[in-house]
């Protein structure tokens, strides 16, 4: 039904048949084009009835079915929001792919998603590029926004293949992907290594949340459902063979059989799963946080009251946990605490899970740049690769790759060398961007230019923080202090000190970056500091947690403090 709301004045007798005249053809005709559109928008709604079944919210979703219809020589189209004013339920980046028969992902609350999909398919006939409006100021006045804003759209037709197969295949491997559009509306994924002129758009995507649950009974089993149901892949280990036959009766796919506490399987943790243990058992409980603790998991929680967490962490500091890798554990879990019921339990905790990834996926330090040196060549290391030697179940590197899942930098660029595929496969797993040197053995000052230049084209980025693979004590809240002290405008630089000595963590401003471009051999940054003339500053770092490893004893000398 459609209501029309005018007016003709104050006519008089005399007048208003002419004005009744003038008005009625105009009425008709606004009829006829309202009821034409309705008609248009009914038509492609009940056509992909199919396709709305699966909204696509994640972007590996809708690039996975776009994908597949460009290798079946199905024309397609690929939608983006680029903009939006307002309010908004999508955030721009959001994608929906569309072809003749169907489509997947949405970019509204339903108020704009059919004509766009009509847009969508006119693209792919008349093959170009469209970018449209719509809300306040678009010339689309039959489609007002309920919200009062405005949201802008690009559809590209025709996209290239290849970008759109790389972006979906490192999404479907849970690494990032950065998708750009150029003016003219071609593709490329990957980070843009130079100034470009031409590009017009550029989205950052992370991979789609992932759950590890273990447990048993109510618990574990109503968490994995939800899970599945959201659309989230979900790893279920159990216990109990009760709770195997209904994990398996519900249609969840992934699940394993706990064995014993001495062999737990091999995990998969990235730096986007969350690990969820639900269920009271000692002999369980240390092993399984234990091994969730070496991993990257963005999110590490345990069942059960504040008293039952502060023995479990008691267990973990007699089973030698560090008290920093203790502080990771989120106990008790869910956003509303003390839920008795298992579906309520369930959803408290995916609610606090999601939470915590909204926030990962759009980083909290947006301007900040993280470059990992990992390049160097070990000499001085009497046995073998001194980053890849086990340090407390986890090699020397991993403790600073780790410190990423901490920051949520806009970028983060692991320098490693050229044909090492033990050092970049490490990083790579802790969400690390590889860029390799070649030439490793001029020093340290190249890895940090190789780092610059992949970063400095984002005008996005404010800074740079330069972390060293060998100093596995550094912990994540200097690196938000350095952050913090960088908040003075004033301050183009600052280094750590840890007795007289100034080393990284370092972060230098853009200001900086020239000066860095100009240092050279194993000097690093500290000599670029030292020349500067902008303001610096130092910040203390604790000797213990200022140690780097070059030999084997600078190792055994590490286990044994830590220990002490």
């Amino acid at each position: 039904m459609i209501e029309l709301a005018f007016s003709v004045g104050a006519p008089t007798a005399s007048d208003t048949p002419r004005r009744l005249a003038r008005t009625i053809p105009f009425i008709r005709q606004r009829v006829r084009r309202q009821n034409q559109l309705a008609q248009r928008l009914f038509l492609v709604y009940t056509s992909d009835m199919a396709a709305m079944a699966m909204t696509g919210e994640h972007a590996v979703d809708v690039l996975e079915q776009l994908n597949a219809w460009l290798r079946q020589g199905e024309p397609g189209a690929l939608v983006l929001i680029t903009a939006t004013e307002g309010g908004a339920v999508r955030a721009p980046g959001a994608l929906l792919a569309v072809c003749s028969g169907g489509h997947v992902g949405y970019i509204s609350g339903g108020c704009i998603d059919a004509d766009v999909i009509l847009q969508a398919r006119q693209a792919i006939a008349d093959r170009a590029v469209r970018s449209l409006r719509y809300g306040a100021g678009s010339p689309f006045v039959d489609l007002p926004l309920p919200c009062g804003g405005a949201i802008e759209v690009l559809i590209i037709p025709h996209p290239d293949a290849e970008p759109i197969q790389q972006a979906y295949q490192s999404l479907s491997e849970r690494q990032n992907v950065q998708l750009n559009i150029s003016k003219n509306g071609a593709l490329s994924c990957g980070p843009t290594r130079h100034q470009d002129s031409t590009l017009w758009h550029t989205f950052q995507y992370a991979p789609k949340l992932r759950l590890r649950i273990a447990g048993r009974g109510a618990d574990a089993l109503a968490l994995a459902k939800i899970s599945d149901a959201a659309g989230y892949e979900t790893h279920l280990q159990l216990l109990d063979p009760d709770d195997l036959r209904e994990a398996h009766a519900a249609g969840l796919h992934l699940i394993e059989q706990l064995d014993t506490p001495s062999k737990l399987s091999e995990i998969t943790d990235d730096p986007w799963t969350a690990f969820v243990l639900m269920f009271h058992d000692r002999d369980w409980e240390t092993p399984l946080l234990q091994q969730a603790l070496r991993g990257p998991a963005f999110y590490i929680g345990a069942v059960g009251s504040a008293k039952t967490h502060a023995s479990r962490c008691d267990a973990l500091r007699q089973a030698g946990t560090s008290a920093a890798d203790i502080d990771r554990i989120v106990g008790p879990i869910g956003l509303v605490r003390s839920m008795r019921d298992a579906s309520m339990l369930a959803i408290s905790t995916l609610a606090e899970i999601i939470e915590r990834y909204h926030v990962l996926e759009r980083p909290a330090h947006a301007k900040t740049a993280l470059i990992l040196l990992a390049a160097g060549q070990s000499s001085r290391y009497e046995h073998g690769d001194k980053l890849l030697a086990n340090l407390f179940e986890r090699p020397v590197l991993a403790h600073a790759a780790a410190l990423k899942t901490a920051i949520r930098p806009r970028r983060a660029i692991a320098i490693v060398p050229k044909s090492d595929p033990d050092r970049a496969a490490l990083v790579q797993h802790y969400g690390w961007e590889i860029v390799e040197n070649s030439v490793a053995a001029h020093g340290q000052a190249r890895s940090i230019q190789l780092g610059l230049s992949a970063i400095e084209a984002d005008p996005n980025i404010d800074q740079v923080l330069v972390l060293l693979g060998d100093m596995p004590f550094v912990p994540s809240q200097h690196l938000n202090r350095l952050m913090a002290l960088a908040q003075d405008a004033s301050v183009s630089a600052i280094m750590s000190e840890s007795e007289g000595i100034l080393s990284p963590p370092a972060l230098f401003k853009r200001a900086c970056f020239a000066a860095l471009h100009a240092i050279d051999g194993d000097n690093g940054a500290k000599r670029a500091f030292q020349a500067m003339t902008q303001e610096t500053r130092t910040l203390a770092l604790a000797p213990s947690e200022a140690q780097d490893i070059d030999r084997v004893a600078d190792l055994m000398r590490a286990k044994e403090t830590e220990h002490a």
